[in-house]
């Protein structure tokens, strides 16, 4: 999408043109519309973090982080840490009873099974609550458009990274310490997932750290 945008694109731009291209995927497969209509979580979806060279500013369509010089920005899912954290609180019980070990739960997240209900529910709230790239129009006063223009460091990154800073080194550091001392992120960082194993961390994670000036 963002290689057939002109450079002078703005954020509604790149939404259209984000959107349109998923609905041509849908298309080609046959997939029926009025069930994705109903059915939100069997979408295609995404969330996007875009710097525009030509306009200086950040785009957060969904679910994404930056830092823009020194300020860092987000964009959460609205029921997301209400979620996260009851599956806290029944992820201790099940410690505190003896039933489940943290090796258990890393190998089968019993808690996690308990919230993906509400979790599968919250996605129909998608492009009305919150912002997502999906093949539905993107209600533009969900996204953010930061004015990065005095930045002369930017970072973009996904929401695998709990704790987000200026070096790549530092933000792996952060996670490896999570991951070590609360595999389950269940504590200090409460995440709707833990850490699986197999896996090397709780989820995907993707950084950028670009020089502007």
């Amino acid at each position: 999408v963002i290689a057939e945008l002109p450079s002078e694109s703005t954020l509604p731009d790149f939404c259209h043109g984000a959107t349109h291209r998923i609905r041509e995927v849908y298309a080609q497969h046959h997939i029926d519309i009025e069930r994705l209509k109903i059915h939100a979580e069997e979408r295609l979806t995404a969330s996007v973090v875009v710097y525009s060279v030509m306009r200086q500013e950040i785009w957060m369509i969904g679910d994404c982080q930056c830092l823009a010089g020194d300020a860092y920005y987000d964009q959460p899912k609205p029921m997301e840490e209400a979620i996260a954290a009851e599956r806290s609180v029944i992820i201790h019980k099940m410690l505190s009873t003896g039933t489940h070990t943290i090796s258990s739960l890393i190998t089968h997240d019993d808690g996690r099974a308990v919230i993906v209900g509400q979790i599968i529910d919250s996605c129909k709230w998608q492009n009305i609550l919150f912002s997502v790239i999906d093949g539905f129009d993107i209600p533009i006063e969900k996204t953010k458009c930061i004015d990065a223009s005095q930045c002369k460091e930017i970072i973009l990154a996904s929401d695998g990274y709990p704790f987000l800073y200026p070096t790549l080194e530092e933000s792996e550091e952060a996670l490896s310490r999570l991951l070590h001392d609360d595999p389950l992120c269940i504590n200090q960082y409460k995440a709707t997932k833990g850490l699986v194993k197999g896996n090397l961390s709780f989820d995907d994670r993707a950084y950028i750290r670009l020089k502007t000036i």
